[in-house]
């Protein structure tokens, strides 16, 4: 008999235990303005299927994507930092209004394609995570969105179309810029974009091939313009005081996620800017590759807009002579 009450008390306290342990689960809303169909989502559903995965389920993490909390991609780096939610995606460049520092990379035509944007990455990351530490929280990882070109109802034949465009823009420097030559920008969240093309607000939109696909522009659309004029990358942060809740060994658990599933995200955006001009193509855009005029007039309207940058923000500086030497710009 004492064999046997000895063994169940061992598989009572096992029970319990194992009861505790689930009891103890952190559980993470994750926050997202982008589309639930969007392969930004996808990636981001993988990477909390991955923390799940790596860790037991000791940590999970729930992707609202579609701006499900209420939460606009400006107001994102805020909300984290002010635990609003525990986690989530945002682009660096939408954070200029409280981190200017995060629109480095944004600059038109600084970093232009997949390449150059990896170099840029690697140089600016320690600079990033210094600057998410002072807004209360750890940079996990990063996903590039594909080159931002101009979806608009005819082609960019020269640099007087830009005076006829009323056109969206994802951030304050896009805004900028597109105002130097010419059009009337708009910066629109991504969730109201839809209704504005089809009410007339905006004829034009300056986006990736990926909401390009997501909105469907073929309906509103004729053209895709390529310029490639603008790189950006949305990060994964976690609010520093839930990130510090964390065993140490799930913290490492996540970060050895993160570190294994960057490149891998990269590759993915990669192969999805490719099937999107096909999928564009297919539903009748036109993929148009605008004149050297346009392209030179818009280089030319760029590089003013680095220097007053640095000027504005002198703590880039450093980050953006170091970039520019290494791409031979």
């Amino acid at each position: 008999m004492n064999g046997i009450k000895k063994l169940t008390a061992i598989l009572a306290f096992a029970t319990t235990l194992t009861m505790q342990t689930r009891a103890f689960a952190v559980e993470w809303d994750f926050a997202s303005a982008n589309a639930p169909g969007n392969y930004q989502t996808k990636l981001d559903e993988k990477f909390a299927a991955e923390v799940a995965a790596a860790t037991s389920n000791e940590v999970k993490i729930t992707v609202h994507a579609g701006g499900q909390l209420g939460f606009k991609g400006p107001e994102m780096l805020g909300v984290i930092r002010d635990g609003l939610v525990p986690t989530g995606t945002f682009m660096f460049s939408q954070q200029v209004g409280i981190s200017p520092v995060l629109g480095a990379g944004a600059l038109p035509y600084l970093v232009s394609g997949f390449n150059e944007m990896k170099v840029f990455w690697t140089i600016a990351r320690p600079v990033f995570n210094a600057e998410f530490a002072k807004f209360n929280q750890k940079l996990l990882v990063t996903i590039p969105w594909p080159g931002q070109n101009v979806f608009a109802k005819t082609e960019l034949s020269s640099p007087d179309t830009f005076k006829s465009m009323k056109i969206r823009t994802t951030d304050r420097n896009g805004s900028d810029y597109f105002r130097t030559l010419g059009a009337s920008p708009a910066q629109i969240p991504w969730g109201e974009v839809v209704p504005a093309l089809s009410t007339g607000v905006i004829n034009s939109v300056s986006t990736s091939t990926s909401s390009a696909v997501d909105g469907q522009f073929w309906d509103f659309q004729k053209v895709c313009n390529v310029v490639n004029w603008q790189s950006n990358l949305d990060v994964i942060s976690v609010n520093l005081d839930v990130w510090n809740k964390l065993s140490p060994k799930n913290q490492k658990a996540i970060e050895a996620v993160a570190a294994r599933l960057e490149p891998e995200f990269w590759k993915a955006a990669q192969a999805e800017d490719a099937r999107n001009f096909e999928t564009l193509k297919g539903r009748g855009m036109e993929i148009y590759s605008p004149p050297a005029g346009v392209r030179s007039a818009m280089a030319e309207k760029a590089k003013p807009s680095w220097t007053a940058y640095e000027q504005s923000v002198p703590a880039a500086k450093p980050l953006l002579d170091q970039y520019l030497k290494a791409v031979g710009k």
